[in-house]
């Protein structure tokens, strides 16, 4: 499994099997994600993890990142002693987008976050059969963008997440199988069997369903069947981050980012979070010795390989959270650890704790509305850390209409055809069951090829609608970037277009938004701060993929 990371991620790692002492018991090993201190070499940070007791297996000297082997019991502790390194964190997961084992209408995220430039126009492309479902592409004005620009080859956007599936005819015109990686093997306790033997599934595959969710909302093919993304004629690369159970690692999230600089990727969709812990925090006195140690070596691993994406070019989008929560006052984590032990209450402290990466440095927060225009009321919100609101469905819009609790609140987008047979809700034949009629849909050619969508609602579902939208400015106001291939922006001036041609909204009125119409608790009820150019419901306003391509840039000087 080592080699094949290795070699899936050559421009960011470097196979290691390191001369180091080992304990003789317990025979079973663990393997840790153990990141350096700052200023540490990558040679001091392997002799410390040696005098540990690990053998690192892969490495990412880009951000001092190194995956390691141990049989010692005690082998976090020695870890977190030790001078030249920060914490080892099992691996775990760390990411978590549940994956549905059934078929079944829920009402949750994953069903289961002078001239400007290049001035490129003249690519445009019309609207697909099924788009007359997709209010998301009129909110934000992606079906008019597109007269003017609808995205450009040379623009790269990655998907990082549970996989692509890049045999529906939609993804597949868009997709590039020479950028894409897989950074995430197979893991049979959490995965179940591998599907090939290295269990490493090959690029275009995608057995949990997310990513291929959240690929068709930023660049379906505008090809006459199924449905169109926010930009689709931009290119699509598949960074697998996530395990097909739906479970994220720290190491293979790092080594994704470090290679979508490295790779010269435009924009990055991170449509997960953070965990087992809801908030990584520095020194929280509810937690461990060892789970402080491992939660510190998460904010470093992180922040280091967001800021290295950034400073190579790439244009860092996340969904802000389904937690229903300020941001900037966070309630107690009563869900932490979700993973590997019995969660507990844990007070959080807001200056010294972070939803990852929606809390990470230059990444471009987004929250969910609903067809409405509405905070949807499981998005995550406020002032502190929203940059923008787009549209990620909510099942619960329309109270007092025909619409309320209707499927079509939600957002439709591309979807594995294995892993809808897999809930059920394709039988053996490839045709929709009765009972998903409605919910899913199926669209074919004029060949032959068959593509499958379904609805889904979340942050998740909204991030991507704004990385459509930034891939389209980087379309159109990019230069050409010789060393790196394509198109480039640099991503300040990217969030500069993106903020500046949002379309305000102004807060409700009256601010304090309550559910209880839609069956929710107080708990949901959410206040929001801040003038109509900027507040903790929709940011800097709703993202414009329209005003965003015909509206002249304006940059002056760096911020």
């Amino acid at each position: 499994m080592a080699g094949a990371v290795a070699t899936a991620t050559s421009l960011a790692l470097v196979a290691l099997i390191p001369a180091g002492p080992s304990s003789a018991a317990p025979a079973t090993a663990t393997d840790y994600t153990v990141v350096a201190e700052d200023g540490v070499s990558a040679d001091a940070a392997l002799a410390a993890i040696g005098a540990a007791g690990g053998t690192v297996v892969a490495r990412n000297d880009s951000v001092g990142v190194y995956k390691v082997s141990s049989s010692r019991t005690d082998f976090a502790s020695r870890v977190a002693a030790a001078d030249a390194l920060v914490g080892a964190a099992q691996n775990r997961a760390v990411g978590y987008a549940p994956k549905q084992e059934k078929f079944d209408l829920v009402e949750q995220e994953h069903r289961a976050a002078g001239a400007a430039g290049g001035q490129h126009g003249g690519s445009t492309a019309g609207l697909d059969p099924l788009d007359d479902k997709l209010w998301g592409l009129d909110m934000v004005r992606s079906d008019d963008a597109r007269r003017k620009q609808a995205g450009n080859k040379g623009v790269t956007v990655g998907i990082l997440d549970t996989g692509l599936d890049a045999s529906n005819p939609d993804l597949a015109p868009n997709f590039s199988a020479k950028l894409s990686r897989n950074f995430a093997p197979d893991k049979t306790d959490i995965d179940g069997p591998c599907e090939v033997a290295s269990c490493l599934d090959p690029v275009g595959t995608d057995d949990g369903g997310h990513g291929t969710h959240v690929a068709g909302t930023i660049g379906a093919a505008a090809n006459g069947s199924g449905l169109s993304g926010v930009a689709p004629n931009v290119t699509l690369v598949e960074l697998k981050g996530g395990q097909d159970s739906g479970y994220f690692f720290l190491e293979p999230v790092v080594n994704a980012l470090t290679y979508a600089g490295d790779a010269g990727i435009d924009v990055v969709n991170m449509s997960f979070y953070v965990d087992p812990w809801l908030y990584n925090c520095l020194d929280n006195p509810a937690d461990s010795a060892a789970s402080k140690a491992e939660q510190r070596a998460i904010i470093k691993g992180m922040t280091r390989a967001l800021t290295y994406a950034h400073l190579r070019g790439v244009t860092l989008v996340g969904a802000l959270g389904n937690n229903h929560e300020d941001m900037g006052n966070p309630r107690t984590d009563i869900s932490s650890p979700d993973y590997g032990a019995p969660a507990y209450p844990r007070p959080i402290d807001n200056a010294t704790c972070w939803d990852l990466p929606a809390e990470g440095p230059f990444v471009i927060g987004v929250s969910a509305l609903g067809p409405s225009g509405k905070k949807s009321d499981y998005s995550n919100y406020g002032t502190e850390q929203i940059s923008i609101s787009a549209p990620g469905g909510w099942f619960r819009d329309g109270f007092g209409t025909p619409t309320y609790r209707t499927d079509a609140n939600m957002i439709l987008s591309t979807y594995p055809k294995k892993v809808l047979q897999e809930e059920g809700a394709v039988d053996a034949d490839g045709n929709v069951v009765p009972e998903a009629a409605g919910v899913v849909f199926k669209d074919c050619t004029a060949a032959g090829a068959c593509g499958y969508y379904t609805y889904l609602q979340g942050t998740s579902m909204a991030s991507p609608h704004a990385a459509g939208v930034a891939s389209l400015i980087v379309s159109q106001y990019g230069k050409r970037d010789w060393f790196r291939g394509g198109l480039g922006l640099e991503p300040w001036k990217v969030e500069n277009q993106l903020y500046r041609t949002a379309a305000e909204h102004a807060c409700p009125e009256p601010r304090l938004q309550t559910y209880t119409n839609e069956g929710r608790s107080d708990e949901f009820n959410a206040l929001c701060e801040g003038g109509k150019n900027f507040n903790g419901f929709y940011g800097y306003g709703v993202v414009d993929a329209y005003a965003a391509v015909t509206e002249r840039p304006i940059w002056g000087a760096r911020p």
